[in-house]
């Protein structure tokens, strides 16, 4: 009874929707009855659960329990996601007095093979399966959003758009695109802007995509598109006006934050300039556990001022930084909603419980950018002192 009394007082804490809790003893509980609202939402559990296990990691327990189906929830998954962000930090409070133990340390790899294996275990999953739930542009980073209302589609043409502008591409212009996915962003430069553009990726699936693509958009020629790591990039004697990463400094880890800025200066001409899109915390912290586990091995989420830091280590100057994360959390939202859509063609392709994962991860991203301390930042800068630059900002958003 202790699991059941402990749960309680964590529920107890809940404000905002009326919701029910199921028991595995078959027993129901109702809590802020006094709502005159419908119940929001309905979660079950069928199995009981250790509490010595949740103990050791909480957030790891629950999202597992939910994927092996000892957890279910019925209901608005919208509200049950609202509401969990209104109350996190009462519900850290309540479940901190239970002798919680630490979260795991920094993760660390023991070799850039392991760091690429980790991003072939997550992007090598299949293109198709990607497709089901992205839009044509198979994007797979934060869009940006001019409305709340703009179709994902659109929203991830106009991150686009918004990351090439700030570069200030110039016809005949070199651009380097680490961790390039399946090419989007290189077919726009090079379509846009005229510009000769080398993406670079880890997984085979986006290489094979990203050529493709290319070819049959008459660029070739003016694409390159490898199955590279970054720091071997930099052995090569490569040189470049311009160079923009928009999602994959996640995967570079800690311990190697001062190795990719390393690289950049190998790479980036002088006054040339170089665009940084990554999430962020605001502290420094661990990863997830379930996301270290389950989704991005040997990821990690650097804070906004390690990344800063390091500008100065190799005279970079900075000159915007830009936190667009509440835009993440739309993008999630719409992931989710299509992912929803095709529920039945993922647990068809893989099984419930590889459902199950990927739901939990769209879940917590809505989540994550809505009501924690998780951002996006687009940090802008140049090698040496850039004074071609227009003087305002004004010239990011005449095109756009």
């Amino acid at each position: 009874m202790l699991t059941k009394k402990i749960l309680n007082a964590v529920f107890k804490r809940v404000d905002g929707q009326k919701f029910e809790i199921e028991y595995w003893d078959g027993e129901t509980k109702v809590f802020n009855s006094e709502l005159k609202s419908k119940t929001a939402f309905k979660l079950i559990f069928l199995e009981k659960l250790s509490l010595n296990e949740i103990r050791k990691s909480p957030q790891l327990k629950m999202a597992e329990a939910y994927m092996e189906g000892k957890v279910n929830f019925e209901g608005d998954i919208k509200k049950l996601i609202e509401t969990a962000g209104q109350n996190v930090f009462g519900l850290k409070e309540e479940i901190e007095k239970h002798k919680i133990d630490k979260v795991l340390d920094f993760q660390k790899s023991d070799s850039p093979a392991e760091e690429e294996e980790g991003v072939r275990d997550h992007y090598d999953i299949g293109n198709d399966f990607f497709k089901l739930w992205q839009d044509d542009t198979m994007t797979y980073s934060c869009a940006y959003f001019k409305s709340e209302d703009d179709e994902l589609k659109k929203a991830q043409l106009q991150k686009i758009d918004h990351v090439l502008a700030k570069l200030d591409l110039k016809a005949g212009e070199r651009l380097l695109d680490i961790g390039c996915g399946w090419g989007s962003l290189a077919l726009r430069a090079a379509e846009k802007y005229d510009v000769e553009v080398m993406g670079i990726t880890l997984s085979k699936e986006q290489e094979i995509e990203a050529k493709k693509r290319a070819a049959q958009s008459g660029l070739a020629d003016k694409i390159e598109i490898r199955r590279q790591d970054y720091r071997n990039l930099a052995e090569e004697n490569e040189h470049f006006d311009k160079i923009i990463s928009v999602g994959m400094f996640e995967h570079v880890g800690k311990e190697n934050i001062p190795i990719y800025f390393e690289v950049i200066d190998k790479l980036l001409k002088n006054r040339g300039l170089s665009l940084l899109h990554s999430i962020t915390h605001l502290k420094e912290q661990p990863t997830h556990p379930w996301l270290q586990k389950y989704i991005f091995p040997w990821g990690y989420i650097p804070s906004f001022r390690e990344i800063v830091w390091e500008l100065p280590e190799h005279n970079f100057h900075l000159l915007d930084a830009e936190d667009i994360g509440y835009h993440y959390s739309l993008t999630a939202e719409r992931w989710l909603d299509n992912y929803e859509k095709v529920s039945q063609e993922v647990k068809d392709k893989f099984d419930e419980h590889f459902y199950r994962m990927w739901r939990t991860f769209l879940l917590g991203a809505v989540f994550t950018f809505r009501y924690a301390s998780t951002s996006v930042h687009q940090i802008l800068f140049s090698k040496g002192k850039n004074t071609e630059l227009p003087l305002t900002r004004e010239y990011i958003y005449q095109n756009n």
